[in-house]
């Protein structure tokens, strides 16, 4: 099987109609196929901070309908999920759009939105090992932890990288680069971390190139090991990248 890996999408859904359209999936019915096979996979964070979080959701709810869904959930997935389920959580960091966008539904659909997103969510694998050695995991994964059974470390890990417990100035938490020291044998695709360009050491791939940050939304192509972009229609913040030493 072969894949096309999708990074963070964070509701910029015109972006992804162009790049799905770029790599050659065709549309069917509600939901694109690639006429020579070709999986699509995501890194997750389809919703926060873009304009149209909502229709990105439901052509993942369509996929996951057809039985071809590959999806990793990210962060702002899990923070979405727990307010769904009525738990405690802040409004911040994007959530706040996707909420306005749902705010928009009529109290029926809302409800119904709600029901098929907790659905969506809890049909999630925390990461996934797919054909040919392909890993897919939201904020990466350590070699070890691969085919392990799921635990909190390695559930907080996937969703959020190898974090510290300390933070910048800014609030962003401060994460080490675990990619740097990979030894694995597959390849591990993951995004959560914004890049100018996408990284690539060590037999893994962080293609989270902030489209919503007026970067560009980017796919990894597996097997053959290139890259795929279209750029974003986002207003440009230089200061949401990280460079990587």
């Amino acid at each position: 099987m072969k894949y096309d890996v999708i990074g963070d999408i964070h509701g910029c859904y015109a972006e992804l109609l162009e790049l799905i359209d770029k790599l050659g999936y065709q549309k069917q019915d509600d939901v694109y196929i690639h006429p020579k096979g070709r999986q699509l996979a995501f890194v997750g964070d389809a919703m926060d901070r873009g304009p149209e979080s909502l229709e990105v959701l439901r052509l993942l709810f369509a996929m996951q309908d057809k039985g071809i869904l590959h999806y990793s959930p990210g962060n702002h997935c899990n923070k979405l999920y727990r307010f769904f389920k009525g738990n405690k959580v802040q409004i911040t960091h994007g959530l706040e759009t996707t909420l306005a966008e749902w705010q928009q539904l009529e109290k029926k659909e809302q409800q119904d939105f709600r029901a098929r997103y907790l659905h969506f969510y809890e049909e999630l694998p925390y990461y996934q090992e797919l054909e040919n050695g392909l890993v897919v995991a939201h904020a990466g994964i350590r070699a070890d932890m691969i085919g392990k059974p799921i635990n909190k470390n390695i559930a907080v890990f996937v969703m959020y990288g190898d974090i510290t417990g300390r933070f910048h100035a800014d609030g962003r938490p401060v994460r080490k680069n675990w990619a740097k020291t990979y030894k694995g044998s597959r390849w591990v695709v993951y995004g959560h971390t914004p890049t100018e360009t996408p990284y690539l050491i060590n037999k893994t791939a962080n293609i989270d190139t902030g489209c919503v940050f007026g970067g560009s939304l980017t796919a990894f192509r597996f097997p053959e090991e290139t890259l795929v972009s279209v750029p974003s229609q986002q207003p440009y913040q230089p200061d949401r990248f990280q460079a990587y030493d």
